[in-house]
């Protein structure tokens, strides 16, 4: 493993995905394109208002793409771009990760109650 000297390329990384919400939204919309309410239902502990700014941010990031239907009600879908997909291997060894090093099994339902 190469030590990063000024400039590491895991904070860019993390710049994107970092957080608590932000990962788990990028692996919600892997699935395929998601309504806001959608979002909000596979994330109920998180707020609207920090739902809202996160998607933000992964769009302005350019991994998180929103598309506006010009209806009334208005109608907002949220899908990841190509480089939005290009983050799968990175969740999938997350994922991977927590499965293998969650201390138990108590653990592992807390988490799942979370999301």
């Amino acid at each position: 493993m190469s030590v990063c000297n000024t400039y590491c390329p895991i904070e860019s990384t993390l710049k994107v995905i970092g957080g608590k919400w932000k990962t788990l939204i990028l692996w919600y919309l892997e699935a395929g394109t998601k309504r806001f309410n959608e979002l909000k239902r596979e994330l109920p502990l998180i707020t609207q208002k920090m739902l809202t700014q996160q998607l933000r941010e992964l769009e302005a990031d350019g991994v998180v793409h929103r598309k506006v239907y010009a209806q009334v009600p208005p109608k907002v879908e949220y899908s990841l771009t190509e480089q939005g997909r290009s983050l799968k291997p990175v969740l999938a060894a997350m994922c991977l990760w927590g499965q293998q090093h969650a201390k138990d099994d108590r653990q592992i339902s807390a988490l799942k109650k979370q999301a």
